[in-house]
């Protein structure tokens, strides 16, 4: 008989969960203070625990995720939060949580976790010294939404492996941040991360600048040089536009993947190299497969671990966090603060931003520049961006919503609007909280803290 462990300060969300997940032969055990629910982790065995991160104490879900890994090495762990970060989902991954999920979350997707995790009890997994977490740093790599939080999971586990990582994402959306942060974060930290674009270099000159030239190779090789593989040494090597390679190129790349050495462009010897691959794409990788532009081996190898960062539009609730990232980045750059009103932050928020994030980040950057008066209003953003500034958020939903879809969007803007609070939303709603609770659960949103 399982027995779980819920760790929250709200009452009200423990007996929630408790009842979501209630199954025949499951026994709950529902706590609020995390030094209680550390005494008891001590004298009761559990299957499962699933903690809150954030709870209002001197001691948080980590802490508690560490003692009960200590004491239970092989029950898995759920932490819930919703201030997810790609720095708490490194600490949980290491500390051994199972999984890390944001609020508000999909109910069916934690049922489906929980299962997953309760299978799997009983196997022992390993976690990372205090010592290994202490080279996390920034990675500059900002949003709270669902699918973030994968990327962030992906990245925390692909940073602890030493495996090929493909990456991809239309352009702009922070492939190149992921693959720093995979390398930060991991063993290979301290060692080079050296990055070239596939895209920008001839492929005659590709060669030579990934794998090295002896002298007189080629006319203008006036000396040996070392490729970009060998130059990385123990560290990570980042592929952008790995689909721009061509094919022969393609050949050589997974023989390096394979045997783990380069032969320098005129060489008659290979040398051995240790770096690490992590490749992006902007592309469709599957389409240029099916055209013969892309080798199927190469892809197989190179997506050991694959993380897609989704594109700007399909995270719009991160678009709020991110204009006060780069809000903040543009003070410290030049001094000048600036203040957007709603109806900017609207229009914001319902333009399509093809550009993705880097868009974003470089349209705050003007905005700090070219606003004189601190305070910015729709009619000083860009006019492409003003035009979007009437269009209802339905037009960018396919089909008619129906009834249970629009009663869901008004509950999840309502929830946004109170900030999360749950006594706030009930008297918008002009509901109780109960009723509030079960509204919850028939659209499948977890309620913040």
């Amino acid at each position: 008989m399982p027995r779980i462990l819920i760790l929250d300060d709200d009452p009200a969300t423990c007996e929630f969960i408790a009842e979501l997940l209630a199954a025949p032969g499951r026994e709950f055990v529902l706590l609020q203070n995390p030094d209680e629910a550390i005494a008891t982790i001590q004298q009761t065995p559990f299957e499962l625990l699933i903690t809150d991160l954030n709870l209002n104490a001197s001691r948080s879900g980590l802490d508690v995720l560490r003692e009960f890994t200590a004491a239970r090495p092989a029950s898995p762990v759920i932490l819930i939060s919703g201030f997810g970060t790609l720095e708490t989902a490194i600490d949980a991954v290491r500390a051994g949580a199972f999984d890390f999920i944001s609020k508000p979350f999909e109910i069916n997707a934690v049922k489906t976790t929980v299962d997953r995790a309760l299978r799997q009890s009983g196997v022992k997994r390993p976690t990372v010294s205090r010592d290994q977490e202490a080279l996390a740093g920034q990675s500059g790599i900002v949003g709270r939404t669902a699918g973030m939080m994968e990327v962030y999971k992906l990245i925390a586990r692909a940073a602890d492996s030493d495996v090929p990582v493909l990456i991809t994402g239309e352009s702009g959306t922070g492939k190149e941040l992921a693959a720093r942060a995979i390398h930060s974060h991991g063993p290979r930290g301290r060692q080079p991360f050296v990055a070239v674009n596939c895209g920008a270099i001839i492929e005659t000159l590709l060669e030579s600048e990934l794998f090295g030239h002896i002298r007189g190779s080629f006319t203008g090789a006036v000396s040996d040089t070392k490729g970009l593989f060998e130059q990385a040494g123990g560290g990570t090597l980042f592929l952008d536009e790995i689909g721009e390679m061509s094919p022969a190129l393609q050949v050589k790349l997974l023989r390096v993947l394979e045997e783990g050495e380069v032969r320098p462009v005129g060489a008659t010897r290979p040398v051995k190299v240790k770096a690490r691959v992590v490749a992006a794409t902007n592309i469709d990788v599957e389409a240029e497969i099916a055209a013969g532009a892309f080798r199927q081996d190469l892809y197989y190898r190179l997506s050991v671990i694959v993380i897609k960062m989704p594109a700007l539009r399909e995270r719009r609730l991160d678009i709020p966090v991110l204009i006060n990232h780069f809000i903040e980045r543009a003070a410290q750059r030049s001094g000048r603060r600036i203040t957007l009103s709603s109806d900017a932050i609207d229009a914001l928020i319902r333009y399509r931003w093809p550009g993705n994030v880097r868009e974003l980040a470089n349209t705050i950057e003007r905005l700090a520049i070219f606003s004189p008066a601190g305070l910015v209003d729709v009619t000083d953003l860009p006019a492409e961006i003003q035009g979007h500034s009437n269009i209802k958020e339905d037009t960018f939903f396919t089909g008619m919503p129906t009834l249970d879809e629009l009663e869901k969007r008004y509950m999840l803007h309502v929830l946004e609007a109170a900030g999360g609070s749950r006594t706030r939303a009930a008297e918008i709603l002009g509901i109780d909280r109960r009723t509030l609770y079960r509204m919850a659960g028939r659209f499948g949103i977890m309620l913040k803290e």
